[in-house]
């Protein structure tokens, strides 16, 4: 008996999902926001639980999934009958670098850190914050970045102007603080780099929002 209703449980409860992808519409994972992952993951908890739970009987499974979709429902026809709510509900995109220049209180809201903001920035092949124009931290975690006009040129070869060495950008302070780990790694110290802040006019470490260095470009600040 137990097997028939696993299976009873497990058809139902496959159908039932499917349904409410069609009727919910279809995401890319890199698409859900915040509160879909997590609805997406409680929805699955709910029926795992009860397919496999004695104590819970098919109809009770029936209603979960009738219920979840109700309310997933509900939700979707409510914002769209009153547009704002979609911002206090899903969120809105927000502008984190303006022109190579860092938002802290942008960067503060979605709770980020230069590192964080740095591998995203890596997976839209950019490796430097002066080369961003706009880069707009989206509601689903993803990081849109338009490039400043210098950086989407044509490249030295098109030009037939000699090949530039390149330099991997490493960031050596981060909200006034050092990566220690970073100057080692690249040979350097602190007296280095208070050397180099004081070619700029900056005379305490403090002082510094962020710093990034170069081979090729040397070492770009903004302050705070």
């Amino acid at each position: 008996m137990d097997y028939t209703m696993i299976t009873v449980k497990l058809v139902t409860a496959f159908f039932g999902l499917w349904l409410m992808t069609k009727l919910l519409g279809k995401k890319e994972i890199s698409q859900l926001t915040p509160f879909d992952f997590i609805s997406s993951l409680m929805l699955s908890e709910l029926v795992g639980n009860t397919i496999y739970d004695r104590e819970v009987h098919f109809m009770m499974l029936i209603y979960a999934l009738v219920l979840w979709m109700v309310l997933s429902l509900a939700l979707e026809k409510i914002v769209q009958l009153l547009p704002w709510l979609s911002v206090p509900l899903s969120g809105r995109p927000d502008i984190i670098i303006r022109n190579g220049v860092i938002d802290v209180r942008a960067m503060k809201r979605n709770k980020l850190d230069m590192h964080q903001v740095g591998m995203l920035l890596r997976e839209q092949s950019v490796f430097s914050v002066k080369d961003v124009a706009y880069a707009i931290f989206e509601t689903n975690g993803n990081l849109s970045v338009m490039k400043m006009s210098s950086a989407d040129s044509p490249n030295r070869e098109e030009l037939k102007l000699p090949v530039k060495p390149l330099g991997l950008p490493r960031i050596l302070m981060d909200q006034g603080y050092i990566q220690r780990d970073e100057l080692r790694e690249i040979g350097h110290d602190e007296e280095w780099l208070l050397a180099l802040l004081k070619e700029q006019g900056i005379m305490r470490f403090k002082d510094v929002l962020y710093a990034e260095w170069s081979e090729t470009d040397g070492l770009y600040v903004q302050r705070k």
